[in-house]
């Protein structure tokens, strides 16, 4: 088996996790190839000291890897997308930060999931992907044009609204006055837009949220829409620039420019292991709190 391993450092939460990954991957005969970065911190805070192969960027990642190990939290899951890209690599999330829909794995059961890992018992979750286009064209947009979780437009430089004018398929929706529109995917529902008032949608959902910040028009209320919907927005306020966010990733995008946002040809494979669902995670987290039944 061959695995990629990226990662966060957390200092309280995160070198006991890291060292039951290393030594039960090494003992099971696992290859090993670290995101450069993540493995140069690993050897400052000498955390290991046996020399791997490295990685750093998409281009180095193929069908020869079974699997992408993602140490953090939902965030680091995120940025480990941007790696995978359309290479079908799936993600399993190890989960070192606070509350996680991603990252679904606990440290405190690292060895019975890994396990899981080497004896291949697992199945995988296709998450849906956004892409955006602008006009005229962006070239922080471009470089990276899809997100996992949500495509946002916001205010900048301001504290005055702006105004998105909404289309879908062609048709007029709505002129939002607010601070931002957030479009969220199944899997952003539970991000961003969930914290805004949207609705919490289960992964294999095929639509997409729209979901207000702050509106002022107080009638405008979280959409659900089919995700082969072809929504397109104009953005226009006092300030020259706004804002457009996909996921982590920011760019200042021009007043009147156009933004198309679509499903994304590609998904991303994220990992479930036997006993760590979503639903479970929604019980767990958000909703009626600890499982009693585990």
């Amino acid at each position: 088996m061959k695995v990629a391993i990226y990662g966060q450092y957390y200092q309280n939460s995160t070198e006991p996790i890291i060292r039951d990954i290393f030594v039960f991957f090494n003992e099971n005969q696992v290859e090993m190839v670290i995101e450069a970065e993540f493995l140069n911190m690993l050897y400052e805070k000498e955390l290991i000291k046996k020399s791997y192969r490295t990685f750093s960027s998409h281009t180095e990642l193929d069908a020869s890897f079974d699997m992408m190990i993602s140490i953090g939290g939902d965030g680091t899951i995120l940025r480990a997308a941007t790696l995978v890209r359309d290479s079908g690599i799936p993600i399993l999330g190890i989960n070192a930060g606070r509350l996680g829909f991603l990252a679904m794995v606990q440290k405190e059961s690292i060895s019975t999931f890994m396990q899981f890992i080497i004896d291949r018992n697992y199945t995988f979750s296709p998450r849906t992907l956004l892409s955006v286009s602008s006009s005229p064209v962006n070239d922080d947009i471009a470089t990276i044009n899809f997100a996992m979780n949500e495509i946002s437009v916001s205010r900048k430089d301001t504290t005055s609204m702006i105004t998105i004018d909404t289309y879908l398929d062609g048709e007029f929706l709505n002129s939002y006055w607010a601070d931002g529109l957030i479009i969220a995917t199944p899997t952003g529902s539970t991000g961003y837009s969930m914290s805004c008032g949207g609705p919490i949608l289960t992964p294999n959902v095929e639509s997409l949220v729209i979901t207000p910040i702050a509106p002022h028009n107080l009638n405008a209320r979280p959409l659900v829409i089919p995700d082969k919907t072809e929504i397109r927005l104009k953005v226009s306020g006092r300030e020259q620039q706004y804002l457009v966010s996909l996921d982590s990733r920011i760019a200042s995008v021009k007043n009147e420019s156009i933004l198309t946002i679509s499903k994304n040809p590609f998904k991303i494979n994220m990992v479930e292991i036997p006993g760590e669902t979503f639903l479970k995670t929604l019980r767990n987290k958000l909703l009626w709190g600890e499982d009693k039944r585990n």
